[in-house]
């Protein structure tokens, strides 16, 4: 009984070991050929946020995930499509919350204000707390 608790252990420990062992898309690493396409693609890299990491881009993310959309990204500027197309692409496919640059309207508004709306909040809420007594 004993070993085949170990053999089970042994199993479960294994699994995230030989899932990292995945191979990676292809294009993930490999520069394009054309510097000013790969400047491009690296620049829009940088601006779409990893959907398992989360507060990494693409590009520093070591994620499988994060290596297909590096793939992705550079396949299609490779092809000579815009980076506003390629970013829209991303936003459709998995939400406003993949781009580090949120639009200002709409749920991306929200994320523009809430910072303000907190502070607010906080004065307010700190000013009752530590009101003097009449």
């Amino acid at each position: 009984m004993k070993l085949l608790a170990y053999i089970a252990f042994g199993l479960i420990a294994a699994s995230p070991v030989a899932a990292q062992d995945a191979p990676l898309a292809p294009m993930a690493n490999e520069q394009l050929a054309d510097p000013s396409k790969e400047a491009n693609a690296t620049n829009l890299m940088e601006t779409l946020r990893c959907i398992q990491c989360q507060g990494q881009s693409i590009a520093d993310s070591d994620a499988p995930i994060a290596a297909a959309m590096r793939a992705e990204v550079r396949q299609r500027v490779g092809k000579g499509e815009s980076t506003a197309s390629i970013r829209n692409l991303m936003i459709q496919r998995y939400g406003e919350w993949v781009s580090f640059e949120p639009k200002a309207d709409g749920g991306g508004l929200l994320l523009w204000l809430a910072p303000l709306i907190i502070l607010i909040g906080a004065v307010f809420a700190s000013r009752t707390l530590f009101r003097k007594p009449r």
